[in-house]
């Protein structure tokens, strides 16, 4: 048994552990300069365990020659009571045995002062990378054991009751304290913002959240909002701007609609991932990102780079962490959850009691593709209280707006055959039937679900009766 327990973890914390304070400040500033800016420091090792009580960071450095007590010794505490969190010695000491000794103990690596900037830097990122993919795992492994989210406060702002939309939360919740950048996907209005604050919420990152769309911005102002400028950088420059990523910094930059991105603009943004750097316009000094990158399109990305409209390159530096919401149509059983939200929520909005529906009215939403998705469905909503006057709300606004459910008043002369036009001869029960699936199935978009919802049957029953055609 180990001494860790449901303490607060950071998996970028960097811990530095000497007792020599020049050696502290140079350490510091390699990393900060080098984008890896959360460092605390430690002059006297005997105050490590009681931090390590508090807070689990992302990786120890450790200094093998210090008073109290040695660092070799230290390793071996740690190796036992916290084996995750992996060791970087440091010394001044450039022993083989000492190495070896130190390795046998558990050390992540070994380092020889006076410190290389680029091999320290290397070795942390690496140790860092490690402790993250443990933590996924470990994190996912907890999720399939129990069947939930461990931390569903992050999740209260998203309504539903989807098994792929908890698998997507376990997912999150195993990506979220790395420094990656991730992937959302999906169509207009599945709430790809809500998904990525939720992951913010759970990186547990103590900065702010800052949104910041993409779609329709030229490379110069996107530039400029995103990074700033310096005085004088441009004709009306009178003063120095930071940018949305210094606003962002300890916490997360959401990049929303990065699909309608410029060539020139993906080529910084791969830089701003790639080095952890970029600069301000006018600039000719880089500075360090301090924010944790999360991006979202509802474009094809793969096609986007056969056209040659997105650059391979950066889609692979994206793609390490992707998530992909599905739209409402492929997720259903979550449309009588949102409809109770979102009525109770219209009414709350228009100080109107919260109005009563009909039964069928989710089973008539079912059938219909929502193209707009959730957010269309909320808009619709919206619409339809607002114009209530009293008693129980009317489908038939919804069937206006969707178009669901005309087919009985005026049915459409090629949606189903011509099964009920009794003069062109008697149709059986097994054509009558096929009739109905197929207009079902029409009607739905394909959606077997939404079209076993409207025939008033399981989808299994459906299924069924499919694979008998």
């Amino acid at each position: 048994m180990t001494a860790q327990g449901n303490k607060k973890g950071a998996a970028d914390l960097i811990l530095l552990v000497d007792d020599e304070p020049q050696i502290l400040f140079g350490s510091s500033l390699m990393l900060r300069q080098a984008g890896l800016g959360r460092v605390q420091t430690l002059e006297d090792i005997r105050q490590l365990l009681p931090f390590l009580a508090e807070e689990e960071p992302g990786v120890i450095v450790l200094d093998l020659q210090m008073p109290h007590i040695s660092g070799k010794e230290m390793l071996g505490e740690l190796s036992c009571g916290y084996p995750a969190i992996p060791v970087i010695i440091v010394t001044a000491a450039n022993e083989l045995d000492t190495a070896i000794d130190c390795m046998k103990l558990g050390a992540f690596d070994y380092i020889v002062k006076p410190v290389d900037a680029t091999r320290f830097v290397t070795s942390v990122r690496k140790a860092l990378d490690r402790n993250t993919m443990q933590r996924e795992i470990e994190s996912l492994r907890e999720s399939l054991l129990t069947g939930k989210p461990a931390n569903e406060e992050a999740f209260s702002g998203i309504k539903t009751r989807s098994p792929r939309m908890k698998a997507i939360f376990s997912y999150l919740e195993a990506v979220a304290p790395t420094e990656q950048p991730v992937l959302i996907t999906g169509e207009t209005g599945v709430g790809k913002e809500l998904i990525a604050r939720a992951l913010h919420e759970l990186s547990g990152r103590r900065g702010p959240f800052v949104p910041v769309n993409s779609a329709g911005v030229d490379d110069h102002v996107f530039s400029d909002t995103l990074f700033g400028h310096k005085k004088g950088a441009f004709t009306g420059a009178d003063h120095a701007r930071d940018g949305m990523i210094v606003r962002a910094a300890g916490g997360t930059l959401f990049l929303d609609e990065i699909g309608e991105m410029s060539l020139a603009t993906q080529v910084k943004l791969l830089r701003l991932l790639q080095e952890g750097e970029y600069y301000p316009l006018g600039s000719d000094v880089a500075s360090a990102n301090q924010a944790r990158v999360v991006v979202a399109t509802n474009r094809d990305l793969g096609a986007a780079i056969g056209e040659g409209t997105f650059r391979r390159d950066l889609y692979y530096r994206l793609c390490a962490h992707q998530v992909h919401i599905p739209p409402l149509r492929e997720r259903t059983e979550d449309i009588p959850l949102l409809l109770e939200t979102f009525v109770e929520e219209a009414a709350r909005t228009l100080h109107k009691e919260v109005p009563e529906y009909p039964y069928e009215l989710a089973s008539l939403l079912a059938g219909y593709s929502f193209p707009g998705n959730i957010r269309e469905l909320r808009a619709m909503v919206f619409d339809v209280v607002t114009r209530h006057q009293r008693g129980r709300l009317s489908l038939a606004p919804f069937k206006d707006a969707t178009g669901v459910g005309l087919a009985a008043t005026a049915p459409e002369p090629d949606e189903g055959g011509q099964w009920l036009n009794l003069a062109a001869g008697f149709p059986t029960l097994a054509q009558l039937t096929q009739s109905l699936i197929e207009a079902a199935l029409k009607r739905s978009g394909g959606n077997q679900r939404a079209a076993a919802d409207l025939l008033g049957i399981s989808r299994q029953a459906l299924n069924q009766r499919i694979s008998k055609k």
